[in-house]
């Protein structure tokens, strides 16, 4: 028999001869449907090819097995790879994803939580720079548990899954410094963020500390997320007598390295770079960018495999996981 491909629950109820809660506890695994019954109605569903919605199941289960996914910038590199982990894991363990793209704008944000919450989700995996009071307290109301995936809060309680961005940071300045460049210059986002103010920029005055470095406001920079950006700042950057730069992000280092190396600064050896995803974007340039080395899938993955066990309300020991980070040496550093 030829499947219809708009059968609803209606033709399986009509097909069978039962009722439409019948139907629906089938669908939503409830065992109090007698086996002939059962196996009557899966023929059903079966031959009229039908598909039940997510949410409508969610309904009588309180299940969706749907999950949120909120992105700052879907065409971004880092979080696209942050995105492949958790969607794999989303399939392993049976839910669908529903992704939305902010740009990095919190009342985007808040209104992206909002609207994920009243489709049902079952949990919401949410990437970003920075969260605000707003988008925080939106989180906090939300019937549906959060992780953060590769982002941070000031506050330090909601689950997250990241790398140790002060080590990582502090690691980098250390490595130029040991190279002999006594003029580390950082270049990050804005100080009102927390991953900005409470990780990076901790870590950069850690490894200036550890060389006995004097930490100068005049080495410390804030640029906006493209390449764009990193040719503006890289003219203050020399300005302020620079010789090494840690980057937050790819793009601007690259902007950054091609503007000194257009005013004549040899790279690696007049000036160092390294930068902080280790995304594509540091293995296409000429020389290649040392970059943190970020497990960028394996914190996507990780995030959805804690969101699935808080869904599930198993215990979890840590919900403030730090996956290892690496160095990843190339042509911006002398070894």
């Amino acid at each position: 028999m030829q499947k219809k491909s708009s059968a609803t629950i209606y033709d399986v109820a009509n097909r069978v001869g039962v009722s439409l809660a019948t139907v629906s506890r089938v669908v939503n695994g409830n065992s109090n449907v007698r086996d002939s019954t059962k196996r009557k109605v899966l023929d059903a569903i079966e031959e009229l090819g039908y598909h039940p919605n997510a949410v409508a199941r969610g309904l009588a289960s309180k299940k969706t097995t749907t999950i949120g996914v909120v992105m700052p910038d879907v065409t971004d590199m880092y979080y696209a790879e942050l995105a492949r982990g958790i969607d794999d894991v989303a399939n392993m363990y049976h839910y669908d994803v529903l992704l939305t793209n902010t740009d990095e704008d919190p009342v985007r944000e808040t209104m992206a939580v909002n609207n994920l919450s009243s489709k049902q989700v079952d949990g919401i995996i949410f990437m970003g720079n920075e969260l605000d009071r707003e988008v925080l307290n939106t989180i906090a109301a939300a019937d549906a548990p959060v992780v953060l995936a590769g982002s941070v809060d000031g506050e330090g309680k909601l689950p997250s899954v990241n790398i140790n961005y002060v080590k990582a940071i502090q690691e980098a300045t250390e490595t130029v410094i040991n190279h002999g460049h006594r003029r580390v210059a950082l270049v990050t986002g804005p100080m009102s963020h927390a991953i900005n103010r409470l990780h990076r920029l901790v870590g950069y005055q850690a490894g200036l500390e550890a060389a006995g470095i004097e930490f100068d406001e005049e080495l410390l920079f804030t640029a906006h997320q493209d390449y764009a950006a990193g040719m503006q700042i890289a003219e203050k950057v020399l300005q302020a007598g620079a010789n090494a730069v840690i980057a937050y992000d790819d793009e601007v280092a690259l902007g950054i390295m091609n503007y000194v190396q257009e005013h004549g600064q040899r790279v690696p050896e007049d000036f160092e770079i390294i930068t902080s995803n280790d995304t594509k974007f540091a293995i296409v340039t000429r020389p290649e960018l040392t970059s943190i080395g970020q497990p960028k899938y394996d914190i996507g993955a990780v995030a959805m495999r804690m969101l699935t066990k808080l869904m599930n309300n198993e215990i979890i020991d840590d919900t403030q996981v730090q996956l290892p980070h690496t160095l990843e040496r190339r042509g911006t550093t002398l070894d």
